[in-house]
């Protein structure tokens, strides 16, 4: 699918404020270099991010998350496009991670969901409205968000939704 902007920091919270001082310490020390504790720190954003998203329940083989700075390349092959827009969502709505890179494979492709990034005031039913037509498709948009949305009522600005193709 390509290279996906987030909102840098918004979303759900994973890494440490203390790796985020870790690097600029760490030129004032003896011990490792800067770019080492960076390169450590992206190891262990990286690591979280993959456990998170098997926590997500998503069947994807050979799930790989490689972070460098604020950016997220995923690779592997899940079995629908949903899943994959899932994934690319749920690692882009992290705290810190400014952009997906994604490089996901998939077995039984599909059409594309567009995506939506939640503003100031924004609610379900009005992002179905200017999407759909008719606010009462909400629904669509949620379960299309699960299980990154818990609540209709619990979206938040700088959050990016997938917004599905209605159905015939």
């Amino acid at each position: 699918m390509g290279l996906f902007s987030f909102v840098k920091n918004a979303g759900r919270a994973m890494f440490g404020k203390d790796e985020e001082a870790a690097a600029p310490a760490a030129a004032a020390s003896a011990g490792p270099s800067a770019a080492e504790i960076a390169a450590l720190n992206n190891r262990k954003q990286a690591a979280r991010l993959v456990q998170f998203v098997q926590g997500l329940g998503f069947g994807v083989e050979g799930l790989n998350v490689r972070v460098e700075g604020d950016t997220a390349t995923v690779s592997g092959t899940v079995g629908t496009q949903a899943d994959r827009e899932k994934i690319v969502l749920a690692i882009g709505n992290t705290a810190g991670i400014a952009a997906v890179d994604d490089n996901l494979e998939v077995s039984n492709p599909e059409p594309e969901a567009i995506f939506h990034t939640v503003e100031r005031g924004d609610t379900l039913s009005g992002i179905a409205k200017k999407h759909y037509g008719k606010g009462s498709k909400y629904m669509v948009i949620f379960e299309a968000n699960k299980p990154m949305l818990e609540d209709p009522d619990k979206i938040y600005p700088g959050q990016v939704l997938r917004i599905p193709p209605l159905g015939d």
